[in-house]
């Protein structure tokens, strides 16, 4: 992500708020990951803006187009918003349009959807956006329509070709492919950011506690894309710091019957943190769950599990 300057920006939660606002340059599209390609994007039309004296501006949709789609499940989520919001900030942009996807919006017209909402309200001089962007009833708008739309009422329209990385098109669909299958590294690389899932820390049946390895516990955000059962080395993040770690999830077969959790045991720390909040950053998969014979067997791979976080952690300096 460009290193850049970071700057308070402005929100927009409805088209209602936006109300004869200075000219923008706006990148347009879902950006449900804020991944590289849309950083691309982004900083493309930051610059523009810039270089223009324009504001620049980022139109998103505050729910997922899925939501609201009937017969289509609703896609998971990558990003939280107000991770969201921090990311778009640091990017250096004015203008944040969080719109929600609504019925009315789902069934503009392309024409329409330029009218009312790029021209009437965000006053659009520029507009960037990736090649496979679609807009208006039935998806019927695409790139080319806003060139022609654009060209007849004065702004300009810039297209993104397919952004890759190692010769693979960076998009949502595959880094949430990427998470599912537990290769946290590639996510990484294509996100531009570590994959995390936060929560608040609740009680768990406090065994690592009795065997030495306390952990923070959280329940699995059903909103979000979860990595698979397994263990992980992490970085986590409570009160604002963030210190090294290593995090199962799964469902504890080896003690009983358990929902799907999070547990993750933080390195040179024992506080009382139960109610916090706590943000786990993915870096690495190291094994798969496993049942074992006893609490004895589960112990002596845990302390496998944290041995081998600890080298990686102190190869990276964060130990």
């Amino acid at each position: 992500m460009s290193a850049r300057d970071r700057k308070d920006m402005k929100i927009f939660n409805s088209l209602e708020e936006i109300n004869n606002i200075e000219p923008t340059v706006v990148a347009l599209g879902n950006f449900d990951g804020i991944h590289r390609g849309h950083q691309e994007i982004i900083n493309r039309s930051v610059k523009e803006a810039a270089a223009a004296g324009l504001k620049s501006g980022v139109f998103t949709f505050s729910n997922h187009t899925s939501t609201i789609l009937k017969n289509v499940e609703p896609v998971k989520n990558i990003l939280y918003a107000d991770e969201k919001i921090r990311l778009l900030e640091d990017l250096g942009v004015d203008y944040m349009f969080n719109i929600p996807f609504t019925e009315e919006i789902l069934n503009m017209s392309p024409v329409e959807f330029i009218d009312r909402i790029l021209v009437d309200r965000f006053n659009i001089r520029e507009a960037y956006c990736g090649f496979n962007y679609r807009f208006g009833y039935k998806a019927q708008g695409n790139p080319e329509v806003l060139m022609r739309e654009g060209l007849a009422r004065g702004f300009g329209i810039h297209v993104q070709e397919a952004y890759e990385i190692d010769g693979i098109i960076v998009s949502s669909t595959y880094i949430r492919q990427l998470i599912e299958e537990g290769r946290m590294e590639e996510c990484t690389k294509f996100m531009g950011r570590m994959y995390s899932i936060g929560g608040e820390i609740v009680k768990g049946n406090m065994l690592g506690r009795t065997i030495g390895f306390p952990t923070c516990n959280t329940v699995v955000d059903s909103t979000m894309v979860t990595p698979p059962n397994g263990v992980y080395i992490t970085m986590c993040t409570i009160d604002g710091v963030r210190r090294p770690s290593v995090t199962n999830v799964g469902v504890k077969p080896t003690i009983g019957t358990y929902e799907k959790n999070i547990e993750t045991h933080i390195f040179n720390f024992n506080e009382d943190v139960y109610g916090k909040e706590i943000r786990v950053d993915f870096i690495k998969h190291t094994r798969g769950e496993k049942k074992f014979d006893g609490i004895d067997a589960l112990k002596a791979q845990i302390q496998q599990d944290c041995i081998q976080a600890k080298v990686y952690h102190r190869e990276k300096g964060a130990l």
